[in-house]
């Protein structure tokens, strides 16, 4: 019998995001705004959706204007809930 797909905890799904750094002035935080476009569901009129993410930074890499990848983890503080994962480019 072939193993429950719906059982199965070994495989986690981790949220993989793109954004540019809007600030870079906390010690180890940066502040990444991630874009997105959407329909209106009545209007059907094409929006812009932005969001404001904390993501730890352990080497204080990224400066502001870079485009960095970013992925979810455990809470880390208060608002800190992502981790950079990698800078995609620098300005």
């Amino acid at each position: 019998m072939p193993p429950n797909d719906k059982n199965n905890k070994t495989e986690k799904r981790t949220l993989v995001r793109t954004g540019t750094v809007v600030s870079s002035k906390m010690k180890k935080t940066i502040v990444v705004r991630i874009d997105r476009v959407a329909h209106h569901p009545v209007y059907n009129k094409i929006m812009h959706k932005s969001v404001k993410v904390k993501v730890h930074d352990e080497k204080n890499d990224a400066k502001t204007g870079d485009t960095v990848t970013i992925v979810q983890v455990r809470p880390l503080s208060k608002d800190k809930r992502w981790k950079l994962l990698e800078i995609v480019n620098k300005p």
